[in-house]
């Protein structure tokens, strides 16, 4: 398994952990956005990209500052997603913060603030959404490894 997939699996499993308690919301990763949200709200984890790395020559290192994505979607009838969509941002947070190296596989982890938005469905109540970009500081001998 590559550096970069070792990393996000581990964002995952620790998104998925946070919530699996709290919220109950489902994470999945990768996985395109559904029309009706679960009523306890969904999280995607989107692997990002790793952009361009630094290098440095000796030893041989990439390091990497890669823009991993998290999707918070949250929708309810009984108008009940703010108190969903807050308890799902306050628990990745408490997760993120509690390992910043997520277990020793980054130097650093760090999120940046989330921007909420309304999504209107035709016939079905809104959907209350944010990204929030979470920056994923490790190193590589080899971009391909």
């Amino acid at each position: 398994m590559t550096r970069r997939e070792e990393v996000l699996t581990a964002l995952h499993a620790a998104v998925a952990f946070a919530l699996r308690d709290l919220t109950r919301a489902s994470v999945v990763r990768n996985e395109v956005m559904p029309m009706v949200v679960p009523p306890q709200g969904l999280i995607i984890c989107r692997d990002g990209t790793p952009g361009d790395p630094e290098v440095t020559l000796s030893p041989l290192t990439y390091s990497y500052r890669h823009r991993a994505e998290i999707e918070l979607y949250a929708q309810s009838t009984a108008r009940q997603e703010g108190a969903v969509f807050d308890a799902a941002i306050v628990a990745i947070g408490l997760a993120l913060a509690a390992d910043r190296t997520l277990g020793g596989l980054c130097d650093w982890v760090e999120s940046m603030a989330p921007e909420p938005q309304v999504i209107a469905v035709m016939g079905s109540a809104p959907i209350k959404a944010a990204v929030i970009t979470v920056i994923l500081h490790y190193d590589t001998t080899d971009p391909l490894s």
